[in-house]
């Protein structure tokens, strides 16, 4: 009888889940956050590294490569939106990171205070890229 308890049990734990699935749960400002904060670290990181790695393994300099692309006579909205689109990920990094500093100060941690930063950060990463792009 035991034996069966414990088979039961056990098939009953196999088909649990420990842990919450993503495709279940109600998506949340801060929860999607979170994410892209991580998301945009870890291409920020790759980013650099790989521009590094092309400097030292590509021929040329940066200059030439600044040549090749003023060649290829794309238009000012094509340019415009690359900038952004290079710029975005930095901008919402560095603001969603002073929203982390601010959070170690024990700032702004209850419920509503999460979604107005959260609002806050998207609103100055789009300014701030715009403005980045513009130039």
């Amino acid at each position: 009888m035991a034996a069966l308890l414990l088979r039961h049990v056990g098939r009953h734990c196999l088909r649990a889940h420990f842990s919450p699935q993503l495709c279940i749960r109600n998506w949340s400002l801060p929860m999607a956050m979170s994410i892209c904060h991580r998301g945009t670290g870890i291409a920020l990181s790759a980013g650099v590294s790989l521009f590094g790695l092309s400097a030292l393994l590509l021929p040329g300099n940066f200059e030439s490569y600044l040549e090749l692309v003023k060649s290829l006579c794309l238009g000012p909205a094509l340019i415009h939106t690359a900038k952004f689109a290079l710029v975005f990920p930095l901008m919402y990094h560095t603001w969603n990171g002073i929203r982390h500093l601010m959070w170690d100060l024990g700032k702004g941690l209850k419920i509503p205070q999460l979604y107005q930063s959260g609002v806050v950060v998207l609103v100055l990463t789009v300014l701030s890229s715009m403005g980045l792009a513009a130039m």
